[in-house]
């Protein structure tokens, strides 16, 4: 029992069967009671025998006895000791009475190599032999993996400098895109097939120095055919998924030619060549992403169920997973979208036109479904989220003027003291001088506000294609203007809040109106 506890051969139970072992090999499976011995109880008397065996003394000895009776059953013998029967229940199935014989016949073959394998477990000899393989082995791998990293760092540094050539090269090769993002793939792809290749080394130095020594030897056989095994199933993965993936590339093949005569004939409409009820230019751009949206949510939802592992339940937890984390986290952009939506099927802002919106007035320059860009013309851009702008009246200054410009309007403040009709035809002089604004529709003045002091006049004039771009250039031609004019005609401006009317008008004589260090004298016109 000492020696057998040394090269241990044990019982493994699985329900009504017993599993024979030796030296970490398998044996046999016992499944039938005879003689009133359950397989556990057969297994552990196979044991004893085993352990009577391997004390003897001399080359083992295996053999195998058909014995005759109503039930067929075989013996097997080590060193003249009986180990085990084996019956055709010991087998299972419908078909055990023929196939007797094949498994003592295999069951001989594996008492053979595990008492081998036990015999040279105990000698010091095998074990200095095996040692001196598993340290050749060892060496042999790290100097494999020594060379194998060498070899990855002088290719990369030589297509580091192949890549850095071709940057300044007129006309490169399709696959050089970009030297950095190159570089970048192939450290990448580098990387993978130096981890591949050395997962490889390290299986098979495994496996080879498994295999020296007899303890560990069913660990080596199992661990070349992990790796070998493992390639198989993930072939057979990929071969049995092919039919699926094609499935789901034809379904995303006809969407993309579903989506490309849709977009086509919304590009007609946006371009003013088609005329579709409901749809103008101005919609046909929005309506064309819901569209794209529509159609692959729609394609995505049919080849959802051939994608290769569709049906698995890590898949099935990974989707819940996602939807859920959407459901949770994308209310804020679901409301900036439905808003987007709105402001463009409303129909409210065009790419353009000259808007204000809140405090942010300037030429929209985009109009996306998630924030509206406007340009200030003062050197800013801003960027207003769609809830924002949707939330917030919208003063367009483009929406009414000819040919897609936009208006002018500004408001003064003039004392009770001065003719209203006077301001009226100062207000309008001033913008007959100021370049690019229409004189049809022309310009007009309104009283807004009849204040304590004052009375408010508000001038309004749209622009023609003459006038600056930047409606903040326009703006200030217009103030200036209104200053020469009202100071050419003696008429204040300024409009405090006072007790008493000063001694002399609050103007700006002739002389002075250009400082010294703001250039040479303009004339007014």
């Amino acid at each position: 029992m000492a020696l057998l506890a040394a090269l241990p051969a044990q019982a493994d139970e699985r329900g009504d069967e017993a599993e024979l072992t030796l030296n970490q090999r398998k044996l046999v499976t016992l499944r039938a009671t005879l003689k009133g011995e359950s397989p556990a109880e057969r297994v552990e008397a196979a044991r004893e025998a085993l352990s009577a065996a391997l004390a003897a003394s001399g080359p083992d000895r295996v053999e195998r006895q058909a014995l005759p009776g109503d039930v067929p059953a075989v013996r097997l013998q080590a060193n003249g000791i009986t180990v085990l029967h084996l019956v055709p229940d010991d087998l299972g199935g419908t078909q055990a009475g023929s196939l007797l014989d094949a498994a003592a016949l295999d069951a001989e073959r594996r008492l053979k190599q595990a008492l081998a394998e036990a015999r040279e477990a105990r000698d010091p000899r095998a074990w200095a032999v095996g040692l001196v393989f598993a340290l050749l082995a060892t060496g042999l791998a790290l100097g494999l993996l020594w060379a194998l990293a060498v070899l990855r760092r002088r290719l990369l540094r030589h297509a580091v400098r192949q890549l850095g050539a071709g940057e300044a090269r007129a006309v490169r090769p399709w696959w050089q895109v970009s030297g950095e993002h190159a570089i970048a793939l192939l450290r990448g792809l580098a990387g993978l097939a130096g981890w591949v290749v050395a997962l490889v080394v390290l299986d098979v130095w495994a496996s080879v120095v498994l295999r020296q020594f007899a303890a560990t030897r069913v660990w080596g056989e199992r661990a070349g055919d992990w790796l070998v095994s493992q390639l198989l199933a993930l072939g057979g993965a990929a071969l049995s998924a092919v039919p699926g993936l094609l499935t789901a590339v034809l379904i995303f093949l006809a969407a993309r030619g579903v989506l490309r005569l849709a977009q086509g004939v919304l590009e007609r409409v946006q371009r003013g060549e088609l005329s579709i009820a409901g749809l103008d230019a101005d919609t046909a751009g929005p309506t064309r992403r819901l569209v794209a949206l529509v159609v692959w949510l729609f394609a995505l939802a049919m080849a959802y169920p051939y994608l290769p592992g569709a049906s698995t339940e890590a898949f099935k937890g990974v989707t819940v997973l996602a939807g859920l984390m959407v459901s949770l986290g994308a209310s804020g952009v679901v409301g900036q979208l439905m808003a987007g939506l709105s402001l463009m099927y409303s129909r409210a802002l065009r790419v353009g036109e000259y808007v204000r919106i809140g405090d942010v007035e300037g030429t929209v320059t985009a109009l996306g479904m998630f924030a509206t860009q406007l340009h200030t013309g003062l050197g800013e851009q801003v960027s207003l989220p769609n809830a924002v702008v949707f939330g917030q009246p919208v003063r367009n200054f483009s929406r009414l003027a000819q040919d897609g410009q936009f208006v002018l309007s500004t408001a003064v403040t003039i004392g009770y003291a001065t003719p209203w009709r006077q301001v009226h035809a100062l207000l309008m002089q001033a913008a007959q001088r100021t370049p690019g604004v229409l004189q049809q529709p022309a310009p007009y003045v309104v009283q807004t506000a009849l204040s304590d002091f004052y009375v408010e006049y508000r001038l309004c004039a749209q622009a023609s294609r003459t006038a600056p771009q930047r409606r903040a250039e326009a703006m200030s031609q217009l103030h200036a203007n209104i200053q020469d004019v009202f100071n050419e005609n003696g008429v204040q401006i300024m409009s405090p809040h006072y007790r008493a009317d000063p001694a002399q008008p609050q103007v700006v004589p002739e002389g002075p109106w250009f400082a010294p260090e703001s250039g040479p004298l303009v004339p007014p016109r």
